[in-house]
């Protein structure tokens, strides 16, 4: 007896500990860390909830090339208990995937995938399904509906945190008006501000950055407000592109060689990258002193180092730009003038770029007087492919780009390193196939040198317009301040020349009143600017063609 407790006292603690160590699913992490994704208090809560639905709505009506018609209504059933609910007219979403997409964290399609979207990791929705269900008990409600010719199906829906799997507490067959779309009705503890970070903000800027959209909003105090499509031009439609070899990593690659289908080194890298043709294979193994016929299997770690040596040695073009989407400056511009009252627009798209083999494209547009406030910080608008930023300004790689742009001679007040001051919006849109967001709840952009110098370069460009417009602007009220100067004494000159002709008074002053020409700003200003405009396009044209030949 004696020796066996001693046995069971020389037991390593380690065995002990080992107990108690088990799996942690993605959803019982969320849970406990709810803020990585967003979710940090009441008030950005029933933002991110919002935003979610209407992200996922907009990729799949642009997915499905049907212009997009959202209706959002947040109603407040008591203090802090809010129901939110978000219809679309989309694709609808096939049966069997309704719980998965809704009720299981890390679960969508774009992952994977090499093309610009919204949504990125799969978690974003299950996320507001998963706060609501933690908040309230109660579980997401989902009605969708993929063709007339089918009937629609209601799903309730619970998260088993445990195992990351859904729960259905209610599933049927029921009539709804809509040929097709999704439905989504969520119950969560919030609290519902206006103001610049709130769920009105966010919309009224998602209805700037993605004119094709037509949007119904009604607030918890049924106030609605309709922010009408600017166009009925859909988006470009973008392709998937398989990852660009300057990208990879070394665990990546090895990892890539593990699972090719392909038999050789040459094919594999020819099937598994996008710009790698056969002579650019052959050439990689040549650099990596690696022969092309090599099973991709029997590529030792060192050997795969070697072949990453290769890749970087190896002039590749740069990646297509056919997985992108950008606005366009038109329809940029479009956008601003369809939500903010300004005097004077601009907008610029800047050539694709590329940041660890990722394409990306930055557009750039400022709104400038009118009823913008003046004593003010330039207002700054974010945005992510066509998904606004409204948290976290201060982190972005967009920020510092305005910050470090110098804006003193485009008629702005800077002082050191700050944003400028001026009647002014300036836009920033980063279209890419994987934007490096700071966190997952995407609220900021990292500080990718080549983003931010992208981000400069498009800013510049505008500001090169504003500028002219300002000094423009000044011209012409200096000209009409000495016209208004002028006119206040020309009874005393009338006056004066009567007296000294014995003309008549009235006559004199007509004749006065005749040769005094006030210049007419604004026609001037917009006759003058089109020789700008034209100027920028000649510009533009030059430097894209310069950025073609650079890529190959």
């Amino acid at each position: 007896m004696a020796k066996q407790e001693l046995e069971t006292k020389e037991t390593p603690i380690a065995y002990e500990l080992a107990k108690r160590q088990k799996e942690i699913s993605v959803a019982e992490f969320f849970t406990k860390n709810r803020h990585l994704l967003g979710f940090d208090n009441k008030r950005k809560a029933l933002l991110m909830a919002v935003k979610e639905a209407v992200d996922n709505s907009l990729d799949a009506c642009e997915e499905a090339r049907v212009l997009p018609e959202i209706s959002i209504e947040i109603i407040e059933m008591s203090e802090f208990k809010y129901k939110i609910i978000i219809e679309d007219n989309g694709p609808g979403i096939v049966k069997k995937q309704i719980p998965n997409i809704f009720a299981k964290l890390l679960y969508g399609s774009k992952f994977h995938t090499l093309k610009q979207a919204r949504g990125q990791q799969g978690i974003g929705i299950s996320a507001a399904v998963l706060y609501s269900q933690l908040t309230t008990g109660k579980p997401a409600k989902i009605t969708s509906r993929v063709s007339k010719k089918e009937p629609a199906f209601y799903y309730e829906l619970n998260i088993d945190t445990q195992s990351n799997k859904p729960v259905i507490a209610k599933e049927e067959t029921v009539e709804w008006a809509k040929e097709h779309g999704t439905k989504v009705e969520l119950d969560l503890e919030a609290e519902y501000l206006k103001g610049s970070q709130s769920v009105d903000e966010y919309l009224k800027q998602t209805a700037v950055i993605n004119p094709h959209v037509t949007i119904v909003y009604t607030n918890p105090k049924s106030e609605q407000v309709i922010y009408a499509r600017a166009t009925d031009k859909l988006p470009y439609e973008s392709k998937e592109i398989k990852p660009h070899p300057y990208g990879i990593e070394l665990g990546m690659l090895m990892d890539k060689l593990r699972w090719t289908e392909s038999r050789t080194l040459q094919s594999f890298l020819t099937s598994e990258f996008s710009r790698v043709g056969p002579g650019t294979a052959k050439e990689i193994c040549e650099h990596a002193a690696l022969l092309p016929s090599t099973k991709p299997s029997q590529v030792s770690r060192d050997a795969a180092e070697k072949l990453l040596q290769g890749i970087q040695k190896t002039k590749i073009i740069a990646p297509p730009t056919d997985c992108l989407s950008p606005i366009g400056e038109e329809l940029l511009e479009k956008g601003l003038r369809k939500e903010i009252k300004a005097e004077f627009y601009c907008a610029t798209s800047r050539p694709p770029s590329v940041y660890r083999g990722n394409p990306f494209i930055i557009e750039a547009g400022i709104a400038y007087g009118g009823d913008i406030p003046k004593e003010e910080k330039a207002n700054i608008l974010r945005f992510a492919n066509r998904v606004p930023l409204l948290y976290q300004e201060g982190a972005c790689a967009m920020t510092r780009g305005i910050i470090e742009t110098n804006w003193k001679p485009y008629g702005l007040q800077q002082s050191g390193d700050s944003t400028p001051i001026g009647p002014v919006v300036i836009v920033v849109h980063m279209a890419s196939v994987w934007v490096p967001f700071t966190s997952e709840s995407k609220e900021a952009i990292a500080h990718y040198a080549e983003i931010i110098k992208d981000i400069k370069l498009a800013l510049q460009e505008c500001g090169r317009l504003l500028g002219t417009y300002v000094r423009k602007k000044g011209r012409i009220s200096q000209q009409i301040e000495r016209a208004n100067m002028f006119e206040k004494y020309l009874p005393e000159v009338a006056d004066s020349l009567s007296a000294l002709t014995k003309e008549k008074k009235e006559k004199i002053l007509q004749g006065l009143q005749k040769m005094l020409v006030k210049p007419e700003i604004k026609k001037e200003i917009i006759e003058e600017d089109a020789d700008d405009r034209l100027y920028k396009m000649e510009f533009k044209k030059k430097e894209n063609e310069e950025a073609r030949e650079e890529a190959g």
